[in-house]
């Protein structure tokens, strides 16, 4: 029997445009986001670009599109916002464990429960490489928890270790998969695409750099 043929996934993971306030629409800076990530991925010979379903994942992704030739745009429930993992409290720092704890209970009971079933979903569709002679380009444009996983995964850290990953909107992270290798994180969080007025947005004033 001949063995399947595998090549190089390079996977491209954006955090969504900033948002309104109440997560109906991107607000004009997000707006702007998008479309300069757009700008940027233009060079990338994209196959494809998933978006989670609610409207700041899919907002962004079309202004992405719009600026890419001939790519398709699709929807994918496995790039939506949910908890990825939820630890055990033995998994956790002693000294952040009831913090952490408490931040988890805060969100709603379907993204937790739901959550860790999809995530693995999202590993096994998107976190690997794929099937034939030629390397694939795909981007994701999803929420930061699923960032945070798939780096944690790509990285072989602690399940519970998604937690404090945190991308800024419209931040491009890559991460590749190669058969016979270990995962490459190439780029993390990176904003190069965007002027410093649009930087850093969805992390506290205290915590931008």
């Amino acid at each position: 029997m001949t063995a399947t043929a595998t090549a190089v996934r390079y996977l491209y993971l954006a955090r969504h445009g900033e948002a309104s306030p109440d997560e109906s629409e991107l607000t004009d800076a997000g707006r702007r986001q998008a479309a300069l990530l757009g700008e940027r991925l233009a060079a990338v010979a994209l196959s494809t670009v998933h978006h989670g379903p609610l409207p700041r994942a899919a907002r962004t992704a079309a202004l992405i599109g719009e600026r890419l030739d001939g790519v398709s745009v699709r929807e994918s429930d496995l790039a939506g916002d949910y908890v990825p993992y939820l630890p055990r409290r033995e998994e956790l720092p002693a000294d952040s464990a009831d913090a952490m704890w408490e931040r988890l209970a805060a969100f709603p009971a379907e993204e937790r429960e739901g959550g860790p079933e999809r995530a693995r979903a999202a590993l096994a569709r998107f976190a690997c490489p794929v099937a034939g002679d030629e390397p694939r380009h795909e981007l994701v444009v999803t929420h930061a928890f699923l960032i945070g996983w798939l780096v944690r995964a790509a990285l072989d850290a602690p399940k519970w270790r998604w937690m404090g990953l945190n991308p800024a909107h419209a931040s491009l992270t890559v991460i590749r998969y190669a058969p016979d290798r270990p995962a490459s994180v190439l780029l993390y969080n990176d904003m190069g695409h965007l002027p410093a007025e649009l930087r850093w947005t969805g992390f506290p004033a205290e915590a931008r750099i």
